[in-house]
Protein backbone atom coordinates (compact mmCIF):
# COMPACT_ATOMS: atom_id res chain seq x y z
CA UNK A 1 0.00 0.00 0.00
CA UNK A 2 1.43 3.47 -0.89
CA UNK A 3 0.62 6.72 0.31
CA UNK A 4 -1.33 7.73 -2.64
CA UNK A 5 -4.60 5.32 -2.18
CA UNK A 6 -6.30 6.91 1.18
CA UNK A 7 -9.65 8.19 0.84
CA UNK A 8 -12.74 7.21 -0.85
CA UNK A 9 -12.34 5.75 -4.90
CA UNK A 10 -14.96 7.63 -7.44
CA UNK A 11 -17.52 5.29 -8.37
CA UNK A 12 -17.63 4.49 -12.13
CA UNK A 13 -19.48 6.42 -13.92
CA UNK A 14 -22.57 4.89 -15.68
CA UNK A 15 -24.12 5.11 -19.23
CA UNK A 16 -26.91 8.25 -19.12
CA UNK A 17 -30.34 6.85 -20.04
CA UNK A 18 -31.90 6.98 -23.61
CA UNK A 19 -35.16 8.87 -23.71
CA UNK A 20 -38.08 6.50 -24.59
CA UNK A 21 -40.66 7.65 -26.83
CA UNK A 22 -44.21 7.81 -25.00
CA UNK A 23 -47.09 6.37 -25.40
CA UNK A 24 -50.49 7.89 -25.35
CA UNK A 25 -51.09 6.17 -22.31
CA UNK A 26 -48.10 7.16 -20.28
CA UNK A 27 -48.90 10.36 -21.43
CA UNK A 28 -52.36 10.65 -19.53
CA UNK A 29 -51.04 8.68 -16.56
CA UNK A 30 -48.48 11.52 -16.29
CA UNK A 31 -50.99 13.74 -16.79
CA UNK A 32 -52.89 12.19 -13.85
CA UNK A 33 -50.01 12.32 -11.75
CA UNK A 34 -49.43 15.72 -11.71
CA UNK A 35 -52.65 16.54 -11.56
CA UNK A 36 -52.91 14.75 -8.26
CA UNK A 37 -49.88 15.53 -6.80
CA UNK A 38 -51.15 19.90 -7.66
CA UNK A 39 -54.73 18.62 -5.92
CA UNK A 40 -52.45 17.48 -3.15
CA UNK A 41 -50.62 20.49 -2.14
CA UNK A 42 -53.74 22.90 -2.37
CA UNK A 43 -55.31 20.75 -0.17
CA UNK A 44 -52.03 20.30 2.45
CA UNK A 45 -51.39 23.80 2.12
CA UNK A 46 -55.61 24.67 3.07
CA UNK A 47 -54.70 22.67 6.11
CA UNK A 48 -51.92 24.40 7.17
CA UNK A 49 -53.57 27.54 8.41
CA UNK A 50 -56.20 25.78 11.03
CA UNK A 51 -54.89 23.93 14.14
CA UNK A 52 -55.62 20.80 15.17
CA UNK A 53 -54.48 17.26 15.38
CA UNK A 54 -52.21 17.51 12.41
CA UNK A 55 -49.94 20.28 13.66
CA UNK A 56 -47.24 19.38 15.39
CA UNK A 57 -47.17 18.74 19.20
CA UNK A 58 -46.23 16.59 21.95
CA UNK A 59 -44.72 17.62 25.00
CA UNK A 60 -41.73 20.68 24.82
CA UNK A 61 -39.30 20.17 26.95
CA UNK A 62 -36.92 23.29 28.07
CA UNK A 63 -33.57 21.97 28.23
CA UNK A 64 -33.01 22.06 32.18
CA UNK A 65 -33.41 19.23 34.09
Amino acid sequence: MSGRDGGKKKPVKQPKKEQKELDEADVEFKNKQKEQEKAMKEATSSLKGKKGPLGPGGIKKSGKK
